[in-house]
């Protein structure tokens, strides 16, 4: 049986009427619900760590800003878009000892809620909205007048009334114009890291420089794999994106369909799924949760070796020198960029 999913007639924006919202960052996440949900009508305040960078464009945008702490005094509905492994220590430090009964928290990921990192307070409603796609590609198909679709769920449903909070705050970042699905908090974590993981960014970066390297070392020109690899992939991903696998088998030739028929099951194969699985053991058992706190409070160590040696990769040299030949492609050469919050 399909899914229910909630439009807008399922959602009720009165229900913030008289409230009045934080948000809790302001990088790619925060700054598109932030800004949502004031051209929605809601009353919205930011929350921000002293030096925070944003603190000047949230300004910009129009909003009070304040420090995490006192935003949380202030508000009655408070989204946590903050990275989630500085979410425990934000919670800790600056949330729970300004949250009160009645309160609602709100999380667009769940990991830190899902695997214990944060342990709510029993007298406040815990949700999640979550939208699937980027923060910008939220803002602008708001803006556009359409929606990005989004999942809602409820851990803690102190007041009864949990699930209409969701629905409303689907409905003020414009989710429910394109369709809003419940879940729950463990369903969407556990999926969300394993499609990252697996498929999303582990297993196709690490397909994409497997087959690049396998051209290169049988001889042909880096600029050949790049182009094979890599520069399709997105072309055919579209097509997926689109009509499906389906319909991207429909759009190609009957060559690469037979291709794609006979031989991705050579290289995608009953091993490759044995390792998925242990994959996702690890994320529900949270073995990958309890190995990512202890290398983000170690120092990072590892993972700025591996991102390094990643970056050092000649897939990225020959697609920089590629990329620059192509004047109608938006370039995006960024190095260590990340949201501040």
């Amino acid at each position: 049986m399909p899914a229910k999913v909630y439009t807008d007639k399922d959602a009720d924006l009165g229900f913030f009427k008289k409230k009045k919202v934080a948000i809790l960052g302001y990088g790619s996440q925060g700054h598109a619900h932030a800004l949502n949900l004031k051209d929605s009508g809601c009353n919205v305040i930011i929350g921000l760590y002293p030096g925070s960078k944003s603190r000047k464009v949230a300004k910009q945008h129009g909003f009070k800003v304040y420090d995490t702490a006192e935003a949380v005094r202030r508000a009655d509905v408070i989204l946590v878009g903050l990275p989630d492994m500085k979410q425990a220590s934000v919670y800790k430090n600056d949330i729970l000892p300004n949250l009160s009964k009645g309160k609602t928290l709100i999380f667009s990921h769940g990991l830190a809620v899902h695997f214990r990192l944060i342990r709510p307070h029993r007298d406040i409603d815990v949700i999640m909205v979550a939208p699937k796609g980027p923060g910008h590609m939220v803002r602008r198909l708001y803006v556009e007048g359409k929606g990005m679709p989004a999942l809602v769920a409820v851990f803690q449903d102190r007041s009864g009334t949990a699930k209409k909070a969701a629905l409303a705050w689907a409905k003020g970042i414009g989710s429910t114009r394109a369709g809003v699905l419940q879940t729950t908090f463990k369903e969407e974590t556990e999926t969300d890291l394993f499609g990252e993981q697996a498929v999303l960014c582990g297993g196709a970066s690490a397909l994409v420089q497997a087959g690049f390297e396998t051209l290169v070392e049988a001889g042909y020109q880096p600029e050949m794999a790049y182009f094979e690899c890599l520069h399709e992939l997105k072309l055919i991903c579209d097509l997926m994106y689109e009509s499906g696998i389906a319909g991207m088998r429909f759009s190609i030739s009957e060559t690469a369909k037979y291709g794609d028929i006979t031989r991705g099951p050579r290289v995608v194969n009953k091993a490759t799924k044995r390792e998925m699985k242990k994959i996702l053991t690890e994320i529900q058992t949270g073995k990958f949760t309890r190995q990512w706190v202890a290398e983000y409070k170690g120092g990072l160590k590892k993972y700025n070796r591996l991102l390094k040696k990643g970056a050092a990769h000649r897939i990225e040299k020959t697609g920089l020198y590629l990329r620059g030949m192509m004047p109608w492609m938006s370039k995006k050469n960024l190095k260590g960029v990340q949201a501040d919050y």
